[in-house]
């Protein structure tokens, strides 16, 4: 049974405050504010601010090292895949040498004179043109061309079972930050109340942010500097944790946070109610902004789709595959992205055990599942899929649990590795088929099938000949493989 991470958390924070980027764990794009009394997850990582905790679990007990135990039980329980060359090649060595023992003794009791010599020579070019070569280079040449392609178009496969696999796969689970998005926050929009100025709301969130090291202030005071805004400095800046900020800028109380800190601050939102429930729907955290106790807009923070994701998944689902999103995202942000790139099976506030499960239970149900992320937390699910891709702009866990891994981090690769594979074991199958077909025919005419006819014996030199034209064969039909459009 694979382990379950604990609830508990790893440390307690005594005291301090800071935003704490939980991605790697969580799957969540937006930094998580911390304060004394919170707790911490090993592993994340602290994006500003300085934390005194106590660390509670250590070792073994991380929720980090069971992730690990789970990669390692899942990739234990994998069967290695037997290659098709080796089970061909067992049988075919066992063949030739009955057939070159049967031709030593045909032609030595049944040949003309000298008989064994006539049984001799034969015996010799059979094992000679049957020389397992052109079979043994079959698959390996396939391979050998068919990686270099891919990694040119920056797509790294680990093994060549993965090439095998891939193209078998009926079913594809993505994470939605850093796979599907960038992974980092960007500035979404701002809404104005009634009356009032969108740049405005800009300039006054931003001028309040300048005081903020969190990571969504900072988005936007980078907006701010982009639209060429003039900046007021804040004075007596504070910061309430997980809810907002206030402060004074142009001598006027300002207030910037969610539903919470407005409540807290008798400021009436609702008329924004419609406006920001909207920019949700669209995948957006909404911050409300108000000046001297009135609400004057609000500034939107999201997580971007890359550029490359729409064309990506249609490319994906034009090649027969079913796409699944299972994020850490909060439920209505994941369906909202799932709306805008077509996706409808969308699994929103999953952790690293819950993808997992879900890989297990299609699998379970007769699919062939990859999966594609690029955090810790999706380490575990691209151990245990049939074959797991990691983003080459992710982590090293991620990487080191996947099969195939996309340097680029776009997800076109999928696309183009399925692509790959398909050609690869369809070149396979051929230099097999031409292996043995070459062996059937030579091999009779080696053993001296047509001498009654025709009074033709084939030369061992003239075997070794044949022998390395099978085996040129082979490697020029491999080398096809770097004409394959990726």
């Amino acid at each position: 049974m694979i382990a379950k991470p604990s609830k508990s958390l790893t440390a307690l924070i005594l005291a301090g405050s800071s935003a704490v980027d939980e991605s790697m764990l969580t799957g969540e794009p937006i930094p998580v504010s911390k304060a004394a009394g919170d707790r911490l997850i090993g592993a994340t990582l602290n994006t500003s601010g300085a934390l005194a905790m106590r660390a509670e679990k250590v070792g073994a007990q991380t929720v980090l090292a069971q992730i690990v135990e789970m990669v390692a039980q899942a990739q234990r329980s994998r069967a290695p895949m037997q290659r098709l060359a080796d089970r061909v090649a067992g049988w075919f060595v066992l063949g030739v040498v009955a057939i070159a023992l049967l031709t030593f003794f045909g032609w030595g009791f049944f040949g003309p004179q000298p008989s064994w010599a006539y049984g001799l020579i034969n015996a010799v070019a059979v094992l000679i043109i049957a020389c397992p070569c052109a079979l043994g280079l079959a698959t390996p040449m396939s391979i050998m061309v068919a990686t270099g392609k891919a990694a040119t178009h920056g797509v790294l496969f680990r093994d060549a079972a993965a090439i095998e696999t891939l193209r078998k796969v009926d079913t594809l689970i993505v994470d939605k930050t850093g796979t599907l998005t960038e992974g980092r926050p960007a500035f979404h929009g701002a809404v104005a109340a009634t009356g009032g100025d969108e740049a405005e709301v800009v300039r006054i969130a931003a001028s309040l942010d300048q005081g903020s090291e969190h990571p969504l202030a900072q988005t936007i005071v980078t907006e701010a500097r982009r639209r060429q805004l003039t900046l007021s400095t804040p004075e007596g800046f504070e910061s309430s944790s997980g809810i907002g900020v206030h402060g004074v800028v142009d001598g006027q109380e300002v207030v910037l946070g969610n539903t919470v800190l407005m409540e807290e601050n008798g400021v009436d939102w609702h008329a924004l109610e419609q406006q920001a429930e909207a920019l949700r729907q669209e995948g957006a955290s909404v911050m409300f902004l108000s000046v001297a106790g009135k609400a004057v807009g609000l500034v939107a923070v999201s997580d971007p789709i890359k550029a490359s994701t729409p064309e990506a998944l249609d490319l994906l689902r034009a090649s027969g595959l079913s796409i699944i999103m299972a994020t850490g995202d909060g439920d209505t942000t994941a369906r909202a992205v799932g709306r805008k790139l077509g996706i409808d099976q969308v699994f929103g506030e999953v952790k690293s055990k819950d993808k997992d499960d879900l890989v297990a239970r299609l699998q379970a149900q007769g699919h062939r599942v990859a999966m594609a992320g690029d955090g810790i937390n999706d380490a575990p699910a691209l151990a245990r899929a049939n074959v797991g891709i990691a983003m080459g702009t992710g982590t090293d866990v991620a990487m080191h649990s996947a099969q195939v891994t996309l340097v680029k981090g776009d997800l076109r690769g999928i696309a183009s590795a399925r692509r790959v594979s398909l050609a690869t074991v369809r070149n396979m199958r051929q230099n097999l088929l031409f292996a043995l077909l070459y062996n059937a025919l030579g091999v009779p005419i080696a053993a001296g099938v047509l001498y009654p006819l025709t009074g033709m014996l084939l030369s061992p030199l003239i075997a070794a000949l044949a022998m390395s034209f099978s085996s040129v064969s082979v490697v020029t039909n491999a080398l096809r493989l770097r004409r394959v459009i990726v």
